[in-house]
């Protein structure tokens, strides 16, 4: 068994300790300050020998640890153990210089994404098509402009031009993630709607809010 399995492992062992309300509250209750026993089941209105069952659970799922009161050596006190809820992370992606997003035109979802990218991070971005459009949308300029992004309406590139070895490429688009014939294989896939079909403003917004969410929270992510 490979250290990627124990992690799974880790994980849904953790997720089931956690699949019980009372528990997950008695996790909330202990994220800001350590409580003992008696204290977390007054406070969470919770019958003491219940309290002693989940927190069981809890520790044995290494959510949790006893340390015993340097006052009064009889009391004892819960702490979660951040290191376990950590755990609970998915697994780090390569790291990378630079963000390459990638659709089939290069006029829309990808470079709205790249504009994004750069604006909410600060960090390089670039995007490019399997089968370059040779303007960038006029939708998608005016969608970027109305959100304070700027994007080259004859900015358009073929993703071999664009692409290095050390870059994160992320398909924004169905077409592109599954194009037999391109060379270049993304390391993700966002399956968002193809703006240009349906050719209205409110398409094209609906678009930049799927990508602005999912790279908010690629962003977040390790």
């Amino acid at each position: 068994m490979n250290a990627e399995e124990i992690t799974l492992r880790e994980r849904a062992r953790i997720h089931a300790a956690l699949g019980d309300p009372a528990r997950l509250a008695i996790v909330d209750a202990l994220s800001l300050g350590d409580a003992s026993p008696g204290e977390v089941a007054r406070d969470l209105g919770m019958p003491s020998n219940l309290v002693a069952h989940h927190v069981n659970v809890l520790a044995e799922a290494g959510l949790l640890e006893r340390t015993r009161s340097e006052a009064d050596r009889r009391r004892t006190y819960l702490r979660l153990r951040p290191g376990t809820l950590a755990l609970l992370t998915p697994p780090r992606l390569p790291e990378a210089e630079r963000v390459v997003f990638v659709c089939t035109h290069n006029s829309a979802r990808s470079q709205l994404a790249a504009a994004l990218w750069a604006d909410r991070t600060h960090r390089p971005a670039a995007s490019a098509g399997t089968h370059p459009a040779p303007r960038v949308h006029p939708r998608a300029v005016r969608i970027a402009r109305r959100h304070g992004l700027r994007l080259d309406p004859t900015g358009t590139a073929h993703i071999s031009d664009v692409v290095q070895d050390d870059d994160l490429v992320i398909a924004v688009c169905d077409s592109a993630h599954e194009d037999p014939a391109s060379t270049v294989r993304p390391r993700l896939h966002w399956s968002v709607p193809d703006p240009v079909r349906a050719g209205t403003d409110a398409a094209f917004e609906a678009a930049y809010t799927d990508l602005a969410g999912r790279i908010d929270r690629l962003a977040a992510h390790p």
